[in-house]
């Protein structure tokens, strides 16, 4: 068994090596001490790290999940990556993984011996009015949204803002200072049909730009579907991370109404791509 100082690094959202979002696993991290989480994190750089510890609440793992500046209840991206990791080192084709929002299940898909795509129920998100509409589109530099600009919460704190089209999101240059002061996920998006094109921003939380966000893919499934943009149950293929270099795709789907959301999946590939251990600094 691997000790508490190896570590695995995960490509999320993507089959191909050295592009999606960029994700180091803590596999066996019970030894790892608490208060140096955080700075391993930052040290990694990573949007997240993830710190694998004994389940407390019937899961199969707990997940602790830092980006380089804080600790996140629950994030996309890595939950699906550390289910990749663990469902491969356990031989497993499922995965229940404890986070900060609750349990999340995740079921795998192999080509043979290899896995291949994960699909994660999510936490249902919570919606509102965005109550800092006018100062979230003075720091992308937009003047309007086609959509209500509203803010949805499964753990983080997303909020969405529609745009024309995929070059107009393409072409986004934001206050990255201005972005910070808002300490949200600032998620611009643009739909045709059922494929959207979608950038995320959060400085606030040490990630100026994001490669691939698991966890807000499932809210923006929600909020098209609540506004007529899709049907429930119908699937949305995102694309994000192209302008940063790291080019993913996401799936997507709410189910149920707009008076009750029944549930919220989200998919993707994943692809190993490193393994390494700290020689210091870890305990």
């Amino acid at each position: 068994m691997a000790g508490s100082d190896s570590f695995a690094i995960i490509d999320v959202f993507t089959e191909t090596p050295l592009q999606g979002n960029q994700l180091g696993v803590f596999a066996h991290a019970a030894a790892i001490a608490e208060e140096r989480m955080q700075a391993i994190a930052l040290e990694l750089g990573f949007s997240e790290t993830v710190f694998v510890l004994p389940a407390r609440d019937g899961g199969d793992a707990r997940a602790r999940i830092f980006t380089p500046t804080a600790e996140l209840p629950f994030a996309g991206h890595p939950v699906l990556g550390t289910a990749f990791v663990l469902a491969d080192e356990r031989g497993a084709d499922a995965i229940a993984l404890e986070t900060g929002a609750g349990t999340v299940s995740i079921s795998l898909r192999r080509d043979g011996e290899r896995l291949v795509f994960g699909r994660m129920e999510q936490p249902l998100p919570q919606w509102r009015p965005y109550e800092h509409e006018e100062a979230l589109l003075a720091a992308l530099g937009v003047g309007e949204s086609g959509l209500p600009v509203e803010e949805y919460r499964n753990g983080p704190r997303h909020v969405y803002v529609e745009l024309p089209d995929a070059a107009a999101v393409a072409a986004l240059e934001p206050d990255q200072r201005a972005l910070a002061r808002l300490e949200i996920g600032a998620n611009c998006f643009a739909v045709e049909d059922a494929k959207v094109k979608t950038r995320m921003f959060a400085p606030g939380l040490g990630v100026p730009e994001d490669p691939a966000t698991g966890s807000a893919a499932g809210p923006l499934a929600v909020h098209l579907a609540r506004h007529g943009r899709i049907a429930f149950g119908r699937e949305i293929e995102i694309h994000q991370g192209a302008e940063i270099g790291r080019p993913s795709v996401l799936f997507a789907c709410a189910h149920g109404s707009s008076e009750l959301i029944e549930r919220v999946e989200v998919g993707g590939c994943a692809v190993l791509v490193a393994r390494g251990e700290f020689v210091a600094g870890t305990r």
